[in-house]
């Protein structure tokens, strides 16, 4: 077992991003770990799926399911039932971005089996991802846990991709650090224009800089005793304050 982890916040489909911030990542010290939501929005969600999955595959990464990839499992398992909800927390760009769909209207059922067809490791893949993934005293998950609960292992599937509160407001009593993402920290932070790394002081650590929204996508090293590396990729081309009206992340 390696003895630092590299951690990598929420993605959304910014792949030059997702290349850049990798090019930190030291593949013989570093177990590499993706906090989840690889697609929906962004740039190129496709070739985030493809290079999570090739990280996984050759590589060794672990690859925790996010919120966005339970909305994509829940539409190409069910789309008569799904497919509006994907579609209004950004689903319609990874879709475009398999599909490359000319503009119009399709059906949900129709458009979930061509997603299949086109990409068949799609579906196994993510329902292949893990909630959690747990090295010396972390919990590395994608939205958190539930503290309010006597043991936090009692958190449910839903809760590791979509709690907010209930976790990051509450007091950490565990002997656990939690690393997640989900929550942008400029939501976190004093100032909303701040997307530095998060740390509540009592084990919760929020590394979602919001990069899709213009802020930045964080690399985070930790050995058994914490942080001892950090690197950032800003986003040049999307204005952060988009953000302040999109709090689905």
């Amino acid at each position: 077992m390696k003895n630092k982890v590299f951690v990598i916040g929420d993605v959304h489909g910014q792949i030059t991003m997702f290349k850049e911030i990798l090019e930190y990542w030291k593949p013989d010290e570093e177990q590499l770990i993706l906090i989840g939501d690889l697609g929906d929005r962004g740039e190129d969600p496709k070739a985030c799926f493809l290079l999570a999955k090739e990280l996984v595959d050759t590589e060794g990464a672990v690859c925790l399911r996010g919120n966005h990839e339970e909305m994509l499992l829940n539409f190409l398992n069910r789309p008569q039932y799904a497919a509006a909800n994907y579609k209004m927390n950004g689903g319609m760009v990874t879709i475009q971005s398999f599909l490359k769909l000319e503009e119009g209207k399709y059906d949900a059922v129709e458009l979930a089996a061509s997603l299949q067809s086109e990409a068949p490791w799609l579906k196994p893949f993510i329902e292949s991802l893990p909630f959690i993934y747990e090295w010396e005293n972390y919990v590395f998950v994608h939205a958190g846990v539930d503290l309010t609960l006597k043991d936090w292992r009692d958190s449910t599937e839903r809760d590791y991709v979509w709690i907010r509160e209930g976790f990051y407001d509450q007091p950490n009593k565990t002997d656990k650090t939690f690393v997640f993402g989900h929550t942008v920290t400029a939501m976190l932070n004093e100032k909303q224009t701040n997307t530095d790394i998060w740390d509540s002081g009592d084990g919760k650590i929020g590394i979602d800089g919001g990069a899709v929204y213009g802020g930045v996508i964080h690399g985070v090293v930790f050995d058994k005793d914490g942080i001892v590396d950090h690197y950032e990729v800003e986003n040049k081309g999307y204005a952060f304050s988009n953000y302040l009206r999109k709090k689905d992340s």
